[in-house]
């Protein structure tokens, strides 16, 4: 049976190729939102965006930070892969800029998201903890069978991780 996973990800830019992720079948992700019933949600506040990640993240074993070129910094993402090692699972990054878009476009690689944060009081740099991966090829069909290859194992590492902290 697949992991459970929560897929942590830029929904206006990235939904599609999160979509291909996921459709990989190789790890089990949370429902993705049309972007109406995202609205809906977002419509009703922060209060409302968080109840709705923290439900979503109940019974997943791993974060899975899909990382497009806005990926970092965006509030929601961090707020996610935060929660997430706070309450003891996994956290991996993997970046999908390769992937095409429903444009057939790909993207521009995007930054660590993990930069700049820190654990045990700041004495450790999140990003040397936690492992991001840049799937090997040069285009989108390669990029993609370089995920499906190997997600299941970067999952299973971060949760491996996770444990030694």
């Amino acid at each position: 049976m697949a992991r459970k996973v929560f897929f942590s990800f830029r929904y206006k830019f990235d939904s599609w190729r999160v979509q291909t992720v996921k459709n990989m079948g190789r790890v089990e992700g949370q429902p993705l939102l049309t972007s109406n019933e995202w609205e809906d949600v977002a419509r009703n506040g922060d209060a409302a965006i968080q109840r709705w990640i923290d439900g979503q993240m109940a019974g997943k074993s791993c974060d899975v930070v899909l990382i497009g070129s806005q990926t970092a910094g965006r509030p929601w993402v961090e707020y996610e892969f935060k929660k997430a090692w706070q309450d003891g699972k996994g956290v991996v990054g993997i970046h999908i800029h390769r992937l095409l878009d429903q444009n057939r476009q790909s993207a521009i690689k995007g930054r660590n998201p993990f930069s700049g944060f820190t654990l045990n009081d700041g004495r450790v740099a999140f990003d040397q903890v936690v492992r991001i991966y840049d799937p090997a090829g040069y285009n989108s069909n390669a990029v993609y069978s370089s995920i499906a290859e190997n997600i299941e194992a970067w999952v299973e590492e971060a949760i491996s991780i996770r444990k030694q902290w």
